[in-house]
């Protein structure tokens, strides 16, 4: 990350900013008139946020391709994808859901899904910081020479 460029550097920021926002704002972490929360904000919620909104970020940024590089695998999109959402339905409020709501009811909100949310926000920055790392990862390795999309033997 040392080697990266000030526009790299700013969409990490402003990337991790967003996606503090887009996931503070409807889990009611900010609070806004837009939404409301019925159950009040555990104690891990906010580092969980932060955590998720640096390496969200970062992820971002690896994106933005450096010159000669070449395409890298889906497979890391999809895995931050997942860690994002997962994010969000780890800080939100378990009873304000609607799918967790229709599945589990009231009830089993509280009982079922309340707790499982720290082990959500852990799954969470586990595949966030492995897609992170993957990406990293991959722009150290020799960029493999355009052959014209030919394979030659």
């Amino acid at each position: 990350m040392r080697s990266w460029t000030p526009r790299r550097l700013v969409v990490a920021v402003v990337g991790g900013v967003t996606i503090a926002v887009m996931i503070a704002v409807p889990t009611d972490l900010l609070d806004t008139p837009l939404f409301g929360r019925s159950v009040p904000v555990t104690w891990w919620a906010w580092p969980v946020l932060a955590v998720t909104a640096a390496l969200s970020g970062l992820l971002l940024a690896t994106y933005v391709r450096p010159a000669n590089a070449t395409p890298s695998p889906r497979t890391e999109q999809r895995v931050g994808a997942v860690g994002g959402v997962l994010s969000l339905l780890a800080v939100g409020c378990p009873v304000c859901n609607k799918l967790v709501l229709l599945a589990l009811g009231t009830s089993g909100a509280m009982t079922w899904f309340a707790p499982a949310q720290p082990l959500l926000a852990v799954a969470s920055i586990v595949l966030l910081g492995w897609a992170l790392r993957r990406r990293l990862l991959g722009e150290r390795q020799c960029p493999v020479p355009a052959s014209g999309g030919r394979v030659e033997r």
